[in-house]
């Protein structure tokens, strides 16, 4: 099965739900336009005592430093494919996830180039991008909104190659700062504050609105005094004080109602590697609290591979200059982070939803992959990428063409994870058209 070249548009009909209870698209002069739901579709459902469905969400993992590719991809690039050693721990969950093979950005550069995997684009070009420099899980995060305590999770560390997660990124390029650890976590998704302390934090809130209105006016006082070059900055300024707007009317919202109790104890932090279960399981327990429908999760450097008793460092193996020992120790590492995905989708599928006939993981979207193609040589074609569960047609592997003359982005796969996911759009950084061949199940 083939994705589109890149210079084709696929009908944006080719993402529709199957039944007419669920959305349809127009394509009309290019744009795709979403019908609303119909009265008597609303009534069929009613008649036929279907119960609303859960709301979309949306989980992405993201590696540093990629898969070994010899150990991740199928040897056979059909449909139906034989487990790897990577995807083996996978097993139990073989049709409830699909491959995505020859998807890429089509970005150069070192472990840098790594940041653009959920975004599409290197954080110095994102001013020349419609929407800047947007992450997927940010993106998905605008059309909840204030839906939920949080529009989104960022879970990584600050430290590392790099120094800090940067996978998530906001319009105006701003990097997501992490949550770091599982009981910082936890604190975040159950632990309520005092009254004393709240009061506290509303008479912040209305100083900071106070500020940001003042500020706000200033900056439009400056709107027809300035040149096409600065207007771009104030707007670029104007961007940045919408976000702090809408964070502010979230907090304020929020802050008057009860965070949800659970049965979890705190937590402490261990480590990325030894921590890993549990940041699973709190991010697995705020989708089921519906304190989320949005997350993030980052492996990166801060991944201590002594923890798994190998005493070379996880970045230094990823460099394995093709010897058989540093592979095997690569893989044995991977297979971990693989083993643990699994654990987290097995979760989800045992989490039947309250008032529905579904589980977690049918209305979760799980993206696992890299923007890191090959670590050793730092090649960013071929991203390893699979998603599981989230109502789409699952269980199976879909090969788009390898020729660079017919790359297909890999955003092209989020825009039809953002369709999905609710978003009417027919664009997301640098894509072309929707995924073609991936369906609705």
């Amino acid at each position: 099965m083939h994705g589109l070249p890149s210079k084709t548009k696929a009908p944006a009909t080719a993402m529709r739900r199957q039944t007419p209870a669920r959305r349809a698209f127009l394509k009309a002069s290019g744009v795709a336009i979403a019908l609303p739901q119909f009265i008597s579709d609303r009534k069929a459902k009613a008649d036929t005592g279907r119960s609303e469905l859960p709301p979309r969400r949306l989980v992405c993992i993201g590696n540093e430093f990629g898969m070994y590719p010899e150990a991740f991809w199928p040897a056979s690039q059909s449909e139906q494919y034989t487990l790897t050693p990577l995807l083996e721990p996978l097993r139990a969950h073989q049709k409830d996830f699909t491959l995505f093979r020859n998807l890429d950005h089509g970005v150069k550069g070192g472990h840098f180039a790594v940041h653009t995997f959920l975004t599409g684009v290197k954080a110095s070009e994102a001013r020349m991008m419609k929407e800047g420099g947007i992450s997927l899980d940010q993106r998905a995060a605008e059309h909840v909104g204030a839906q939920t305590r949080f529009p989104s999770l960022t879970i990584g560390s600050e430290t590392g190659l790099h120094g800090g997660c940067r996978m998530s990124w906001t319009r105006t390029g701003t990097r997501v700062p992490p949550i770091q650890g599982p009981r910082e976590l936890f604190r975040r998704l159950f632990l309520n504050e005092q009254e004393s302390t709240k009061q506290v934090t509303r008479s912040r809130l209305d100083l900071q609105g106070s500020i940001l209105d003042t500020v706000l006016d200033e900056a439009k006082s400056f709107e027809k005094q300035i040149n096409p070059s600065d207007q771009r900055k104030l707007d670029e300024y104007l961007s940045a004080i919408r976000d702090v707007e809408v964070s502010l009317q979230l907090q304020r919202k929020w802050q008057a109602i009860p965070k949800p109790e659970t049965s979890m104890d705190e937590p402490q932090d261990a480590g990325l590697t030894r921590d890993l279960p549990k940041i699973y399981d709190l991010i697995a327990l705020a989708l089921e609290t519906d304190s989320t429908r949005v997350a993030t999760l980052e492996i990166g450097g801060s991944f201590a591979a002594s923890d798994l008793g190998i005493k070379k460092g996880y970045h230094s193996l990823s460099h394995h200059g093709h010897v058989q020992e540093s592979i095997d120790l690569l893989v044995e590492i991977e297979n971990y982070q693989v083993a643990q995905f699994s654990r987290f989708l097995t979760r989800l599928k045992s989490t039947q939803q309250s008032g529905s006939d579904q589980t977690l993981l049918d209305s979760t979207m799980a993206l696992f992959g890299s923007g890191m193609g090959n670590g050793n040589s730092h090649t960013k074609e071929d991203l390893p990428n699979s998603v599981a569960g989230g109502g789409f047609r699952q269980g199976r592997q879909v090969v788009c063409p390898s020729e660079a003359s017919k790359r297909v982005p890999l955003s092209n796969l989020f825009l039809s994870i953002l369709q999905n996911f609710g978003v009417e759009t027919d664009f997301f950084a640098n894509s072309t058209s929707n995924l073609s061949g991936l369906e609705w199940s």
